[in-house]
């Protein structure tokens, strides 16, 4: 017996001596008095055993088997040992339809077997929450997480992601050797493509988003400050660029690295992927599986995401952009490399021209003169873009000609001496005058 069904007996004891009324008893024990009769009359008939419940001892009619909670428990022991108990009863819904129970399920399962959650936490510290914006494309959160991404199959790789204020959507992400402008570039351009151009966006003071060059005078007169090649392109679509000033500020976008680093981990690790192209084939299934899992339903309807205008080429905006002065023999210097500007057909000669230099994501690069292209070079190497750096395909016209090779099997023939005829001036030229 435990502690309700001794109290209920010491009430019924009084009843049956007497002491209480069952109308009392019932208002102690918090029952009708209608229950209270039939514990009176199950009292009389079972004595102290007719107070313990029916279902005593018995199995619950929702209780799992025995089979499937073997089968659970060899999964959590081996393919999903380091998923945590909400990540795990996910997968169990997706890829075992024999397998579905509940989360607390899952995690008493876990205990019992002495499996602990993978994670752990820390105590929070106090902040103050701030609201969600309102609408998608109000406000993006931009951020790069370098991790072991494929556990040692592959290099570390850097994931550089978007994720909406409003929805909790990651709206573009690309794996990247390291944490660079190209893959900014990269994201950002996807997310114009395939939705619109968004109001702001929020980053922290890396200097790709912050230049750390100091203004020039002219930029001083003009009270303009320095621009990276981010903000020169925020600059030029129009969206908001906001400082973060702490990693908790852009906190949507710290919490994602932790969903990722635990989930996409496992992904990739299924998919076998050994490196960055196999990585981003991946990221692209995932992504849509993550989003339908974690996005949240904005407060307003509608979008703030404005289109993408179509008499506009996105590679004129999402490129790097230098300038540079062509020397007097139509030759501008990029990255100690000379390259050479062929004559046009109204501009024979380029020099002394202040010439744009657009470094294209694709690795190409394009010399501009007055919105028209001059000249363009294909990269040496698919290596990634770098601002700053190229190295050009060579052209086979500028390079010199190589000696026939035959010239160079003939073997060297000694050089026989000469000796001039008789007649030769040389030979008749007059003695030497005598000394007086």
């Amino acid at each position: 017996m435990n502690l309700k069904e001794l109290k209920r007996m010491q009430m019924l004891q009084q009843i049956e001596a007497g002491q209480m009324t069952a109308g009392q008893a019932a208002e102690i024990l918090g029952v009708s008095l209608r229950h209270t009769r039939r514990l009176i009359a199950r009292y009389r008939e079972q004595g102290a055993e007719g107070l313990v419940h029916g279902n005593r001892g018995r199995p619950a009619h929702n209780r799992i088997t025995e089979a499937v909670r073997a089968k659970i428990e060899e999964l959590a022991e081996g393919k999903y040992r380091d998923y945590n108990d909400s990540h795990f009863t996910e997968e169990l819904e997706d890829e075992w339809p024999e397998l579905q129970v509940s989360r607390s399920t899952v995690r008493r399962i876990r205990r019992s077997r002495g499996i602990g959650s993978p994670r752990k936490r820390r105590s929070p510290r106090h902040r103050r929450r701030r609201e969600r914006k309102a609408q998608v494309g109000m406000l993006l959160q931009t951020d790069g997480s370098r991790h072991d991404w494929l556990e040692g199959r592959g290099p570390w790789l850097t994931l550089i992601a978007y994720i909406d204020d409003a929805s909790n959507e990651v709206s573009g992400a690309v794996f990247r050797e390291e944490e660079d402008a190209a893959g900014y570039f990269m994201g950002l351009q996807s997310i114009c493509r395939r939705k619109g151009i968004p109001a702001a966006i929020y980053a922290d003071r890396h200097t790709i988003f912050q230049s750390p060059a100091e203004a020039s005078l002219e930029q001083q007169l003009a009270d303009e400050e320095p621009l990276s090649q981010f903000g020169r392109l925020l600059d030029e679509l129009g969206i908001e660029l906001i400082e973060a000033h702490s990693p908790q500020a852009k906190g949507r976008i710290e919490r994602l690295w932790g969903t990722l680093q635990d989930r996409l981990v496992k992904a990739l690790r299924e998919a076998n992927a050994s490196n960055i192209e196999e990585a981003n084939q991946v990221l692209v299934k995932f992504l849509s599986k993550h989003n339908r899992r974690f996005m949240v339903e904005p407060a307003q309807s509608g979008s703030a995401y404005v289109p993408w205008p179509k008499e506009y080429r996105q590679g004129t905006f999402f490129c790097f952009k230098h300038q540079r002065t062509v020397t007097n023999d139509n030759t501008i210097a990029f990255d100690a490399q000379r390259l050479q500007i062929p004559p046009g057909p109204k501009r024979r000669s380029y020099a002394k021209a202040r010439v744009d230099v657009w470094q294209l994501l694709d690795g190409r690069l394009e010399i501009r003169y007055q919105g028209k292209r001059l000249a363009i070079f294909k990269p040496a190497n698919q290596a990634p873009v770098r601002i700053g750096h190229f190295s050009p395909l060579p052209d086979p016209q500028s390079q010199p000609e190589k000696p026939p090779k035959e010239k160079f099997d003939q073997p060297a023939q000694a050089r026989k001496p000469h000796k001039p005829a008789s007649d030769h001036p040389w030979r008749r030229y007059p003695a030497a005058t005598k000394v007086r």
